[in-house]
Formats: C-alpha cells, structure tokens, sequence
C-alpha cells in the first residue's frame, strides 16, 4: 500500500484467495461505489484510517480534486452525538477526514443512523484554512469541522423535529436555522 492507500490488484487477489472477476464484480456492484479501481491498482475512495499502514493525509489530499461547489455542506449525525460536535466541532475519530455532502438527499457520505443534517458553511470552512477534497465516488472530505461554521440543523428523525428548538442554541443558532 502507497501513502495515497493504493494497492496492486494481484495482492488483494492474492490476499483474499479470490478471482479478478470476483473482485471486479464486488466493486461494480458497491451501490456507493466505495472502491476505486484504476488500471492495475485499487483503493478505497475515502474512510481511510492511518493506524498501521502507510496513508498520509497529504497523499490523499493530493489524489483528490479540490471541491468546486457553492452553497451549505451536510453532515448526517445522531442526537447522542450533537453534544461533543457543539463543543469540540466535527472530528473524523479513526478516519483521516470528516465526511460531507453537497445536498440534503444526497446517497453518499450517511451513516445508517442519521437523526439530523449539520449545514456546514463552505466559506466559513474556507475562513478557517479548511479545503474540501471530492473523492471519486462524491463523498466530500475535509480534516475537521469547527462547531461555529455550522450554521444550521435539520431533523430527520421524528425525535430530532420534536426536539429541534432544543437542538438549537448548542449551536449558537436561533429558531429560524
């Protein structure tokens, strides 16, 4: 594995004993599309951790392009979690970068427990020397979140609408966010 978490074709078909069409079909088949096969290469598209291997942060960051999009960001995230994202922002815990998205209904960057959407202010991100990066398959990347260039909160889960009024000053944020 390289330091922007690529890996040669022949050893993950030699590591897990399994034939190229196999692996080819698990890729295609990925409905988030989660691996990225390039030439004689293969990697996953973003969720990296660094612990035991050779990825570095820079490498991936230069492997991806710079995101050109406008408008709010979305993170999905549980109420359990919202507490330490007021106070200490979004971190990527184990991972190399936080996940994003460009719309609220976006298919990629969620969690499978997803209670309320984070609107993250993309120029407030950039204020803070933050880039976001593209992965190939639309996730969108960034090292961390500061608490304060979230800007909004949307209930997705009939928990997070009823509680919606209390969500909100965690965040600094009035009734109309």
């Amino acid at each position: 594995m390289n330091a922007a978490g690529w890996v040669s074709v022949e050893d993950v078909l030699r590591l897990l004993a399994i034939e190229r069409s196999t692996l080819r079909q698990v890729v295609e088949q990925d409905s988030k599309a989660r691996l990225q096969w390039e030439g004689e290469r293969l990697r996953a598209c973003q969720g990296h951790s660094t612990a035991g291997t050779p990825v570095t942060v820079e490498a991936l960051e230069q492997s991806w392009e710079p995101y050109a999009g406008r408008g709010p960001l979305w993170h999905g995230t549980s109420l359990d979690a919202l507490p330490e994202i007021a106070r200490d922002g979004l971190r990527p815990m184990e991972r190399t970068h936080v996940h994003l998205a460009a719309a609220t209904d976006s298919k990629v960057g969620k969690r499978a427990r997803v209670d309320v959407l984070l609107r993250v202010d993309l120029a407030r991100l950039s204020a803070h020397g933050l880039r976001v990066f593209a992965s190939p398959n639309g996730v969108l990347l960034v090292r961390w979140v500061p608490a304060e260039v979230i800007t909004g909160i949307a209930g997705v889960s009939a928990a997070a609408r009823e509680r919606h009024h209390e969500l909100l000053p965690m965040f600094g944020l009035g009734a109309a966010e």
